[in-house]
């Protein structure tokens, strides 16, 4: 597999931030804040591989996965399978919610797991550690068709100059790259305001 298949976690850094994704996956910046090293302590669990059973359902724990069709490729937290079927669950500090970035990085994860398998991937989950609960996420031929265009702008996006900072205060502030994005000064200094 080439060394340029985008790594499925830069999909949702994508999807949060064109700019941070471009910081991250371009220039290989990377730093750490409070967000950045809880997700990093809660993973340490499912980065271990493994596989077991818990009844009827075979667990198996931090999967290489990849697709030669979109050139990504990743690492699944943990693939379930029952009576079956395959159900990647990926795994996330935040809150419950619809969080467009997640469901990109987990159905980017169904449509490997599926090149992979020849099977069909209808859904994955997501558990969210602040709520303690799974999100069910079906893979919609509407989101199917977002994800790859998301899969395909990112890759588009690593020809041109770096972006611009986003226009959302509230994402700028939890971004662990603000102090070397540097959002807001970038846009004041381009006559915008926050």
């Amino acid at each position: 597999m080439p060394d340029d298949y985008l790594p499925l976690a830069y999909l949702n850094a994508w999807e949060y931030c064109p700019r941070r994704f471009y910081l991250e996956y371009q220039l290989g910046e990377m730093a750490d804040n409070e967000h950045i090293i809880l997700g990093r302590h809660l993973h340490r669990v499912v980065d271990d591989e493994s596989q077991q059973y818990d009844g009827d359902t075979l667990l198996r724990r931090h999967q290489w996965v990849w697709s030669d069709r979109l050139q990504i490729k990743g690492i699944i937290d943990l693939v379930e399978e029952r009576e079956g079927q395959l159900v990647p669950v990926e795994f996330k500090k935040g809150t419950m919610g619809r969080h467009l970035s997640d469901h990109f990085q987990l159905c980017a994860a169904g449509l490997c797991l599926e090149e992979r398998t020849g099977q069909l991937v209808p859904h994955g989950e997501i558990f969210y550690h602040s709520n303690r609960r799974r999100q069910i996420v079906s893979f919609t031929p509407e989101l199917r068709a977002a994800t790859e265009s998301a899969i395909a702008a990112a890759h588009a996006a690593l020809a041109a100059p770096i972006p611009q900072p986003i226009n959302h205060k509230r994402k700028c502030q939890a971004c662990s790259l603000q102090g070397i994005c540097l959002p807001f000064e970038v846009r004041v200094l381009a006559g915008g305001d926050w």
